[in-house]
């Protein structure tokens, strides 16, 4: 039996790659037990043919899960950037998609800095209870064999992402932009915003859409203030798959200002949309495109003139670098 440990999978880019991953293997013919997070139980991809444990996200349970049922499996996927608590005498593969882990942008806040150092050494700690990983992109490898001095024989890149659903009756707008992510500190929606804002001021023109959901209030209430003050940043909240198609069908222009990716697959959805990418000058955006115009992710000047490039000059067509290969996942776990 194969076991899916996503244990600690819940939201964000991270949830969009697990559901993906649940229907392909749900539709082989492999015999699969799925470890998930009991917050999520009615809110994945219906699964039909195999087994699955939903548990409270805490170490303590997962290990006393392990300890219980780990005689079961002859080959383990783990899908949140940390292998199990034990050495098992099944195959383990760990899926590595926490870029934090090997380095956290400058900036970041105390608290974020120390929780992200913690959960870096446990990781770390538990390396040797994994045979190989996976990761998406040969950056994240680059810096993982580093960081946690491993051998680079030890990591496979394999990129996947669910393939795009083509609203056809979507018109695209000239001189729109969209970030989709969730605003954490190193997601950098603070500096993009300003720089918006005085692009704007400065030139009248072009329209932000973003996507910020209810638990973050303090930025819903400043979004609401620049709506006021007519700055044309429109909040999406939380969308699903086809509303986020229709909202990447509808733009001329993602960018990308996150200081810290392991994969960045919201840049990956926007090119396979036909968006052109405004991105951060960063080694993850390099690893998986070429986008059309780049940019300092900490300074707001540079975001400014890259907003204005995109008006005034004729940018190259985004260039995408990587493709799905979750087949070869799979067969991963043959």
């Amino acid at each position: 039996m194969i076991l899916i440990d996503a244990l600690y999978i819940n939201m964000g880019g991270g949830k969009v790659l697990l559901d993906y991953l649940i229907t392909k293997l749900d539709q082989s013919n492999k015999n699969i037990h799925f470890l998930l997070d009991d917050r999520i139980k009615d809110a994945h991809p219906t699964i039909q043919n195999n087994k699955v444990t939903y548990l409270r996200a805490k170490f303590t349970n997962r290990h006393q899960f392990y300890r219980l049922n780990a005689s079961q499996f002859t080959k383990v996927l783990c899908f949140a950037s940390l292998p199990p608590s034990m050495r098992l005498k099944a195959k383990v593969y760990t899926y590595f998609h926490q870029l934090l882990y090997l380095k956290v942008p400058k900036n970041s806040g105390f608290k974020f800095t120390i929780i992200a150092a913690i959960k870096s050494l446990i990781s770390k700690t538990l390396k040797s209870n994994t045979d190989f990983w996976v990761v998406q992109s040969a950056s994240v490898k680059n810096q993982l064999v580093a960081k946690y001095n491993i051998k680079a024989e030890e990591v496979k890149v394999i990129p996947f992402y669910p393939p795009v659903v083509n609203c056809e009756t979507v018109v695209r707008m000239r001189e729109t932009y969209a970030y989709v992510s969730l605003p954490a500190t190193y997601k950098n929606h603070e500096r993009l915003i300003e720089a918006f804002c005085l692009f704007h001021q400065k030139t009248g023109r072009g329209e932000l859409n973003i996507t910020v959901n209810d638990e973050f209030p303090l930025l819903l209430a400043q979004i609401e203030l620049l709506k006021l003050k007519k700055i044309p940043i429109i909040n999406h909240g939380f969308l699903g798959k086809e509303k986020l198609n229709n909202l990447y069908q509808s733009v001329e222009y993602v960018i990308f200002p996150s200081l810290a990716e392991s994969f960045g697959l919201g840049i990956i959805e926007a090119l396979e949309n036909g968006c052109k990418i405004i991105g951060a000058d960063l080694p993850y955006m390099r690893a998986v495109c070429e986008p059309s115009i780049s940019f300092n992710p900490t300074s707001i000047n540079d975001m400014v003139l890259a907003f204005e490039k995109s008006i005034f000059e004729e940018p190259i067509i985004s260039k995408q670098l990587v493709h799905d290969e979750v087949d070869k996942l799979v067969r991963l776990l043959n």
